[in-house]
């Protein structure tokens, strides 16, 4: 069971999950490759990378925004829809190319919650301003 599925309050749903685009495995790729001309000596790390990036979990439900990271610790930020100001795309150069962006969420005061790496940005914002919406 997920972190999102286990904080769900009563009454709430998952709206949508989001998934990173594959670029976010570049470094994993990389740190893997790596491992044959170093005789193995970099799988440690390769393997710390698939872990942290299996361990990241994005999604809106019906009430907020969540965002969650981290092996054994957790950083998880999450913002109420109803506090919602802004939703952006932040895309590259490079993002444009191969379709990835940050989606930044903008709320009240000075709180955001960016989610990076995010494959098929234009579905996750109307995804995000649906759930805003239909609140």
């Amino acid at each position: 069971m997920s972190y999102i599925e286990k904080t769900l309050s009563s009454e709430e749903s998952i709206y949508s999950i989001f998934k990173l685009h594959w670029m976010a495995w570049m470094r994993f790729v990389g740190w893997f490759i790596l491992a044959i001309p170093t005789f193995g000596l970099t799988l440690l790390v390769a393997s710390y990378e698939y872990l942290r990036l299996k361990s990241i979990e994005q999604a809106v439900t019906n009430k907020r925004i969540i965002f969650k990271k981290g092996i054994i610790s957790r950083h998880s930020e999450e913002m109420r829809l109803s506090s919602v100001e802004t939703v952006e795309i932040r895309q590259s150069i490079w993002g444009r190319i191969f379709g990835y962006a940050t989606i930044a969420v903008t709320g009240h005061g000075v709180s955001d919650v960016q989610l990076n790496w995010m494959a098929q940005p234009l579905e996750v914002k109307r995804a995000i301003e649906d759930a805003l919406h239909q609140r």
